[in-house]
Order: C-alpha cells, then structure tokens, then sequence
C-alpha cells in the first residue's frame, strides 16, 4: 500500500505544473549561457524546401537540449507513460511542442497511429528510438513504421557540449555544463517508400542507427579535436 501511495505522489509531483515550468526556465536559462554550433543545417533547409513535415529521430540520453532543434512550425512528439515522461510531457509543452503519449513496449501501435494523423497534418514530429527504457543506442522499429505510414523523411540529430555531466542512467542522459560550448548535429535524411519490404524496413533501420551512433560519435568529440 505504501509504495502505490509513493507512486502515486511522486506522478502528481511530475504532473505539476510549477515543476514542468521550473524545468522548462531551467533548460532555457542554462541554453543561453552556451554558444551553440550547428553542423549540417543546410540538409534540414532542403527539407523544408521541398514543403514536407521532418520526423527528427535523436537518442533518448541527448533529449535535454532537443527542444531547440526545431522552431517555426507546429511539431509533437512522443513521449512514454512511465514517470518521467510525466515531466518531460509538461516541459516540452513550454516549448509549443504537443505530446503524443506512448512507446514502442506501451500504446505504441495508438501512439504512432496518432503521432502519424499529426504529421498529415503538417506538424514535424521527434521521436528517441531507444526509450523509454533502451536498450541504450539500439534503434527500434517505431521510428521507421512512422517514415513508412507518412512519406514523409528521417532527420536523424543529436547534440553534445564541450564540458558536459553524464548521469548513471541506462540511457547516460547528457546535462551540459553551463558557459560550456554546444554543437548540434544534424545527419543525412532517411526515406522510406512504401514499396519497400519488411527486409528493406530492418535495412533502413540499421542506417539510421549507424547514423545516429556516427554523428553522436562526432558531436562528443566536436571540441576535443579543436
């Protein structure tokens, strides 16, 4: 009884609206206080030339600056049921992003049947192929269903900082330092037709786990090298 009333608190303590509100000030104020780069722009500029939403696929461990790869068009994301989710559900918000509730182990199928009706609509979307609970750095399938359902191309990014805390989480969650200096990265776009096989999926979804693990390996070691 004591740990379903501890439960309970600590999702209400999530849901609060104050808390998501701090944590959005928090992420905001500690953003201006890095000089940012960005890497590989021009591929999101062609994109949005040819007039299509943009699905970004980033690592859930690098979610805490992705806030700010997106700005100027309507955008959701999904977010899981677990605890956490509760808090990034109501930060995310701050930033004008909707939130579609689910994960590839729960409401994954409603999840990207909804997340899918946005994107017709023109909303971009974001999505963390390895949460809510990993494995770390291992691509499941939601992300690329999504590309196959919509036509519409993966946007593969990510972001690291020069002084940066890695948490003892399963995903390493990255909390850059402040007065650091940030880099975000963004790889090549993935399309997905709807005349490719379920072995032509598993195929695109090995590239877009090789990519996103190249530009990650990049981003770490962007300030190291200079």
């Amino acid at each position: 009884m004591g740990k379903r009333i501890d439960r309970k608190l600590k999702r209400r303590f999530l849901r609060s609206k104050v808390f998501s509100w701090l944590g959005y000030l928090l992420i905001r104020s500690l953003s201006l206080t890095i000089r940012h780069r960005w890497i590989g722009l021009e591929k999101l500029k062609i994109l949005r030339q040819k007039g299509r939403p943009v699905i970004f696929v980033f690592w859930h461990g690098r979610l805490f600056m992705m806030p700010f790869v997106h700005a100027g068009r309507r955008a959701c994301a999904l977010i899981s049921h677990h605890g956490d989710g509760e808090l990034i559900a109501g930060i995310i918000k701050h930033f004008g992003y909707h939130s579609i509730r689910g994960s590839t182990s729960r409401g994954g199928v409603t999840a990207l049947r909804k997340l899918a009706g946005e994107i017709r609509n023109g909303a971009d979307a974001g999505i963390a192929p390895d949460g809510p609970r990993g494995p770390r750095y291992q691509v499941q399938s939601g992300a690329v269903l999504l590309a196959y359902l919509t036509g519409c191309p993966l946007m593969p990014v990510t972001f690291s900082a020069s002084k940066r805390k890695c948490m003892s989480s399963w995903d390493k969650f990255l909390i850059p330092y402040p007065f650091s200096k940030g880099v975000f990265i963004y790889g090549d776009p993935i399309w997905i037709g709807r005349e490719e096989s379920r072995k032509d999926l598993d195929k695109k979804r090995q590239l877009l786990e090789k990519n996103l693990l190249k530009i990650t390996t990049e981003a770490d070691g962007y300030y190291e090298a200079r």
